[in-house]
């Protein structure tokens, strides 16, 4: 099936990952597990979910003039994602996610932003016809946010559809919230956006009441091991997770923005979208690292 352009804007990272039984309380060390070195950050990590979803992607990012930024574009290129409009920072290093996974999955990152902080305006600027030649664009917030607003604002003006991924957490304003076609908040982000604590799938229709009232007539809230609840418009509807036995849940939430997009791209109804989104991202629970666990899309009819 053929998808329309996808354009990625947001961070890229070297994610250093500690396998551990357990995650240490403040001022306590750990000893034993197992280190893994991966490629990763909330924009590459979308972007190559997009791509083995088998969209087709240009990455808009920036990375240190260093091993690890230039090792990430090799790998991009790899993938088949459009890596031209990659910037290099010759003053800051590429970012870096130190992550620590504990035994049923869950992790801590503290997150290093280097080169992805100066991702500005003027970057966006010098890409824009590339963004005005895509069908949808995906960003997220490890990025300044000047950068996402001014990103957004040109694809509204252009009429093309803007989904937001709104991590990490934080508030938002309400002119950016007017020009977004759909938001993916998880159940932490949808509390700051909303104010309500999503526990469960009543909440959740009120968060994401809540949200869709600022402003964005698509609201996708994921709620982990539950699933996803969609508001569109003003329907409603439940897609529940796909079981499975978690490893690590990180770039989950990444894997699920990257494959919904290509869902959307082609031609399926939102509800539909999340659907593959939720298969996708179920495989990557189960396997170790950030973009390591992505699947490919011939890997959904087969493994869940």
């Amino acid at each position: 099936m053929q998808t329309k352009k996808i354009i990625v804007i947001g961070s890229c990272n070297t994610d250093m990952v500690i396998k551990a039984d357990r995650l240490p309380i403040p001022g306590e060390t750990v000893i034993g597990g197992t280190f893994l070195m991966n490629p990763g950050g909330k924009g590459a990590n979308q972007a190559v979910a997009a791509a083995r979803m088998g969209g087709t992607v240009t990455f808009i990012s920036k990375t240190g003039n260093d091993v690890f930024g230039k090792q990430s574009i090799e790998l991009y290129k790899a993938e088949g994602i459009n890596t031209r409009y990659i910037f290099s920072d010759p003053k800051n290093p590429s970012g870096v996610a130190l992550i620590t996974v504990d035994s049923a999955g869950e992790n801590c990152i503290v997150v290093a932003s280097g080169a992805n902080a100066s991702l500005c305006p003027a970057d966006i600027e010098s890409a824009k016809s590339e963004i005005e030649s895509g069908d949808l664009v995906l960003m997220q917030l490890e990025i300044p946010i000047e950068t996402v607003e001014y990103a957004a604002d040109l694809a509204y003006k252009k009429g093309i559809p803007v989904i937001l991924n709104p991590a990490p957490a934080r508030a938002l304003s309400e002119d950016l919230l007017k020009k977004l076609y759909m938001i993916t908040p998880n159940k932490t982000e949808a509390e700051i956006l909303s104010g309500i604590k999503v526990t469960n799938w009543d909440r959740a229709r009120q968060a994401a009441d809540v949200i869709s009232a600022k402003g964005v007539d698509i609201v996708v809230i994921t709620l982990g091991s539950l699933g996803a609840f969609i508001k569109e418009n003003n329907n409603y509807h439940i897609v529940e997770a796909v079981k499975v036995k978690a490893a690590d849940t990180t770039a989950a939430g990444d894997c699920f923005s990257g494959s919904l997009c290509v869902g959307l791209s082609e031609g399926l109804s939102v509800e539909d979208a999340v659907k593959l989104a939720a298969r996708s991202s179920a495989i990557t629970v189960t396997r170790m690292g950030a973009q390591s666990s992505i699947p490919f899309r011939k890997e959904l009819m087969s493994a869940v």
